[in-house]
């Protein structure tokens, strides 16, 4: 074990967050294949829609496996494989997504004729979407081993959003066996994929809720301390737009980011208000400390430290509103090599070993392009 693995051990459990975006995912590949080169495992892989997929391949795969099974999946699903070479970026990315709207992705999904013939027709709740995504049930099926994701050791938790109750439903496989399904089921953007049903109920992506579920490890039961690498590759930040093609793409991000500041916000109040709770319990008389009421009340006092590396991907120079779907080598692989690299100058960096004040219990460090942007509660 490396002296960072070591360093970063004895935070805690260390954890990935992986959100939803598309193609955008690619940037997790680096992401992982850089903690994988520091020697840090994450115990815990939580991801929403293509981060579903990224985890499921992280978590169902050998650790020795994990960067081949990656890199495969994502070699599979390169869609500009007919696209003429020196084409300038807006042609060829009009020809990809062109291509990718008509006759699908390859070994991810492909054109469901019935649903593009009439939106009134009855395809069946199994089937009500504009593609089908038999190719990735085939392409995951060669890929993950189901043995190895829920007995290998590492934890996986996919989210997905319940159809008929409109609630936010995260699979674990801490508390069940997860399969093909529930991976699917975090992955079907409706209306272009149809719902997957588990347990009789049908559930869409869980990015429509919740596309990046850092939550699921702030509200962890028993809670513990954590490194948290939480990766966005929807930029919450962004410039004014001019124009309508503008207006697309930042609405895009603005959607996508998921409220993921306010959720962040609520949890250091809540950490704080813990911490705060735990101090003021160790100042009660001992008399006191034997009445149930105490009990009750002290209950809700931590004294777990999390420090959440937010990671945010840097946008490509030719990107549009149609980013999400640029499975093309390029695409895939500058997104690639970005996630590999700030991800490698933020572990040089190590901001967890910022001095912080002791009654924080969730310290932020945020890093846009490799730079620490932002480190909230430090003194």
């Amino acid at each position: 074990m490396t002296s960072l693995a070591k360093e970063v051990a004895a935070l805690g459990q260390t954890v990935m967050v992986l959100q939803g975006g598309g193609a955008l995912g690619a940037y997790q590949v680096g992401v992982y294949e850089a903690l994988d080169e520091a020697g840090i495992a994450p115990q815990w892989v939580i991801g929403t829609s293509i981060g579903a997929i990224n985890a499921s391949l992280i978590a169902g795969s050998k650790p020795g496996e994990r960067v081949e099974k990656l890199c495969e999946f994502w070699s599979r699903v390169q869609n500009d494989h007919l696209v003429p070479q020196g084409l300038p970026n807006w042609m060829a990315a009009a020809a990809r997504n062109f291509r990718a709207v008509t006759a699908g992705v390859p070994a991810f999904f492909s054109p469901n004729p019935m649903a593009f013939l009439s939106p009134h027709n009855r395809l069946g709740a199994e089937a009500a979407g504009y593609y089908s995504v038999d190719p990735l049930r085939r392409t995951l099926e060669e890929l993950i081993d189901f043995e190895q994701l829920n007995k290998g050791g590492t934890r996986i938790t996919v989210g997905a959003s319940s159809v008929r109750t409109a609630e936010m439903r995260y699979f674990d496989s801490r508390d069940m066996p997860l399969g093909l399904d529930h991976v699917l089921a975090s992955g079907a953007l409706p209306p272009g994929f149809p719902p997957v049903r588990i347990d009789g109920e049908l559930y869409w992506d869980g990015g429509i809720l919740s596309n990046t579920p850092v939550e699921v490890v702030f509200d962890d039961n028993p809670r513990k301390n954590s490194l948290v690498f939480a990766v966005h590759i929807w930029n919450p930040h962004g410039p004014e737009p001019e124009t309508v093609w503008e207006v697309m793409n930042r609405q895009k991000d603005v959607q996508y980011s998921s409220r993921a500041a306010a959720h962040i916000k609520r949890q250091r109040q809540l950490h704080k208000m813990r911490h705060i709770i735990a101090e003021l319990s160790k100042m009660v008389p001992s008399e006191k400390r034997l009445e149930n009421k105490f009990g009750d009340m002290s209950s809700y006092g931590c004294l777990t430290r999390m420090h959440v590396v937010r990671l945010l991907a840097p946008a490509l120079d030719y990107e549009d509103h149609s980013k999400d779907i640029d499975f093309s080598a390029n695409g895939i692989r500058r997104r690639r090599e970005a996630g590999y690299r700030d991800t490698m100058e933020t572990l040089e960096r190590a901001p967890w070993r910022d001095p912080v004040d002791d009654i924080e219990g969730f310290i932020l460090h945020e890093a846009s392009g490799g730079r620490m942007v932002q480190t909230a509660a430090a003194r």
